[in-house]
């Protein structure tokens, strides 16, 4: 019996980010009531160009204890296998870039809609969730009230299609444009990484080897030839088992080189089936 995604630990930047998100929420309630510094701190369009450091630090800053709750919770049923697949660093990174990139589509739509100043991590969390149902698509969820699972990539489109009717609908306080923004940037990462590995992404050398020709068969002649088919011996068969060692024991060793962040996802998912296969024989 294999793990499911859903049921990987918590991972580091993951815990980090729930307790910054609540560290902030409990000062802003306690010590730093001022609305001045929520203002301070949110994203606004229409100064976000003199105010820089609004990119990041709206993320950090949210409206009361549901509007973390929501985050905290979603973040937390996906950040982790996200973490896992991703690396830790590049987790933040992604993280970060989801959270930037839903600023910098609110940024732009501002040119030709009015938008409103935002705080909350939706979008980076919504960026998260995308990362999840990229990799691991038909993994199910419970999401209440609704009494049946729901397959990751099936809820991530269910989000996208809301916040789309909430963006062309009367505003009801919620930065849905946002919120595309960061399943947006998410989309584009990951658009991105497939263009740079090219098609198809990196291919690993094939598990099965290739049918021998047999003893016996003949090697046709070039065509405009007047020569007499040769002979092909038949090569010796690799084994499967000698092939799979040799792949693993490259990839660990690139993870020791250049760190588990560096690995495609072709190489991550041999490494999962690999995991998965030993689960179920131990078991």
């Amino acid at each position: 019996m294999h793990e499911s995604p859903l049921q990987r630990r918590i991972t580091p930047w993951v815990l980090r980010l729930l307790a910054a998100n609540a560290v902030v929420l409990l000062l802003q309630q306690t010590l730093l009531t001022s609305p001045a510094i929520t203002g301070f701190l949110r994203f606004d369009p229409s100064a976000a160009l003199t105010r820089p450091w609004t990119f990041v630090s709206y993320l950090f800053v949210h409206g009361g204890l549901f509007h973390l709750l929501f985050n905290s919770i979603a973040l937390f049923v996906f950040g982790p296998a996200v973490e896992t697949r991703l690396g830790s660093r590049r987790f933040l990174l992604y993280y970060l870039y989801c959270g930037v990139g839903a600023a910098l589509f609110s940024l732009l739509l501002a040119t030709m809609m009015p938008i409103a100043p935002f705080i909350g991590a939706s979008g980076a969390v919504l960026g998260v969730a995308l990362a999840f149902a990229v990799f691991y698509p038909d993994a199910e969820l419970l999401l209440f009230p609704i009494p049946f699972p729901i397959k990751a990539k099936w809820l991530v489109v269910g989000y996208v299609v809301l916040d789309i009717v909430g963006a062309l609908g009367q505003p009801d306080g919620v930065a849905h444009i946002a919120h595309l923004g960061g399943v947006g940037a998410g989309w584009l990462w990951f658009a991105l990484g497939r263009m740079a590995r090219g098609e198809g992404g990196q291919r690993l050398p094939p598990m099965r080897p290739r049918v021998a020709v047999p003893v016996g068969r003949r090697r046709p002649a070039p065509s405009g030839t007047e020569r007499e088919e040769v002979p092909v011996a038949a090569p010796r068969q690799p084994d499967p088992a000698d092939l799979e060692a040799a792949e693993m024991n490259r990839l660990l060793d690139k993870i020791s080189a250049t760190g588990i962040a560096s690995l495609s996802e072709v190489e991550r998912h041999f490494l999962d089936a690999i995991a998965r296969r030993r689960r179920d024989e131990r078991h």
